[in-house]
């Protein structure tokens, strides 16, 4: 175990990341300190009592004496209090780069790091159960499930992480067996003034030291920015990629699994596939028992999910895409016989929705636009628009329209939190509203 006996440790945010760091710190008879900007953090209760606290705001006192600082990815580095302890000389980094310096010591690990804007929960979920399917000890988490400290408890032989941009700005010491950006769209622009090269670069971080870099043939964002030892999957390039048609998974030159086998359900989620696959053959992985987990694989809640069809009309859950970018893809994935009536809205976080266009031209759709931003998505197509406060509303005026071979997704390009809670939330919402709008019409719940 790294040593850091004798430091003075702050720790900022008291969430299950936050709580994992101080564990860990405990545990090597260190107390650290612990800063959240929130008044009444969630994890306060299940703080340990010899712990010091401070809460509502950054303590710079504290953080100006400290020799570590373990900032929160919802903490920007930009944040003044920051800036200055890092001018002060203060070692500022994440999570991530604790459990890195933890794995680093051990040479028989292996780590699969895995980011991009969108996908990369499908992805990660996919490996680890690959990974798991095949007989070895697997740990996931990250951005997702498990803090990646935790993890550290089980001794896994293979860690698969969803890392986040912002976990990667404070992360230095990755050395990954496999790491890949699946893409990079706008997203959390309100995080990177200087716009997408500054995420971009972020995300870049995840290549360093990296044994294979696996990239997105069909996205130049997604390429490391020095040499390195590359694989790549794309649309019809690279060397895991869809047939024409969509018809089969090709790997380097092969028809290995054909999509009509697989439960996952959007061209999007193919590439997601490819992806998977791609890391599973350089983890050498059986290749076979790899594509019966890919076959298998029944997708994640929120993530273009049918969640009703019956009489020919589909309900598609997209709550999770958040980002313009997610939904541009389900866009180009979603199967419509008749009209497709997206629903749109939420807070934009400052994105431009103008890239969704060349989506919507062209094709028989009718726009339901709700939320904080309702107004600015409108302007996509106002001659096909119909814009309404809330979620439920529109969905009210859908459920009069649609008929067989209609398509309703739910596929937001913006973020959640104007009126819900999360995205989850909101999916949950979308699938109650649908299976109570459809009641009279005989459509029942997709199993």
């Amino acid at each position: 175990m790294v040593s850091y006996q004798g430091k003075q440790v702050v720790v900022i945010g008291l969430g299950i990341t936050g709580l994992s760091c101080v564990d860990y710190f405990l545990a090597q008879n260190v107390i650290p300190k612990v800063i959240d900007t929130r008044n009444v953090p969630s994890g306060l209760d299940k703080l340990d009592k010899k712990v010091p606290y401070y809460l509502g705001g950054l303590n710079l006192d504290w953080l100006l004496a400290a020799d570590l600082i373990i900032a929160s990815p919802g903490i920007a580095l930009s944040t003044p209090e920051l800036q200055q302890a890092m001018a002060n000389g203060v070692e500022i980094i994440g999570d991530i780069e604790l459990f890195c310096r933890e794995v680093n010591q051990q040479t028989d690990k292996k780590i699969v790091a895995i980011t991009g804007s969108n996908g990369k929960t499908t992805v990660t979920t996919l490996v680890g159960d690959i990974v798991k399917a095949a007989g070895i000890n697997v740990g996931v988490g990250g951005n997702i499930g498990q803090p990646a400290l935790t993890l550290l408890e089980q001794n896994c032989d293979v860690y698969v992480l969803e890392l986040s941009s912002f976990q990667l700005e404070t992360t230095y010491s990755l050395h990954a067996t496999v790491a890949t950006i699946l893409n990079v769209t706008e997203d959390h622009m309100n995080r990177y003034p200087q716009g997408l090269m500054q995420y971009a670069a972020a995300k870049q971080k995840i290549y360093l030291n990296a044994r294979y870099c696996l990239i997105n043939q069909d996205d130049k964002l997604t390429f490391p920015p020095h040499d390195a030892n590359v694989i790549s999957f794309g649309l019809r390039r690279g060397d895991y990629h869809l047939s024409d048609n969509d018809t089969y998974l090709v790997a380097q030159g092969e028809n290995v699994l054909a999509t009509d086998k697989i439960n996952l359900i959007g061209r999007h989620n193919y590439l997601n596939a490819l992806a998977a696959l791609a890391i599973a053959d350089k983890l050498a992985i059986d290749r076979k028992s790899s594509l019966t987990t890919i076959a298998h694989f029944q997708g994640l809640a929120h993530r273009f999910e049918l969640v009703l069809k019956k009489d020919g009309i589909s309900w598609i859950n997209d709550s999770k895409a958040t980002n313009v970018g997610s939904t541009e893809a389900a866009l180009n994935s979603v199967v419509c016989h008749g009209k497709l009536f997206l629903l749109l809205g939420g807070d934009g976080k400052a994105a431009d929705f103008t890239p969704l266009l060349p989506y919507l031209q062209n094709r028989s759709v009718e726009l339901f636009c709700f939320g904080r931003d309702r107004f600015i998505l409108a302007k996509l197509l106002p001659e096909s628009t119909t814009v309404t406060e809330t979620l439920a509303q529109a969905m009210q005026i859908i459920a009069t329209k649609v008929k067989t071979g209609d398509v309703v997704l739910l596929s937001p390009a913006c973020a959640s939190l104007d009126q819900f809670k999360n995205y989850i939330e909101r999916g949950v919402v979308f699938r109650q509203l649908a299976e109570k709008l459809t009641e009279n019409m005989g459509i029942s719940s997709c199993q």
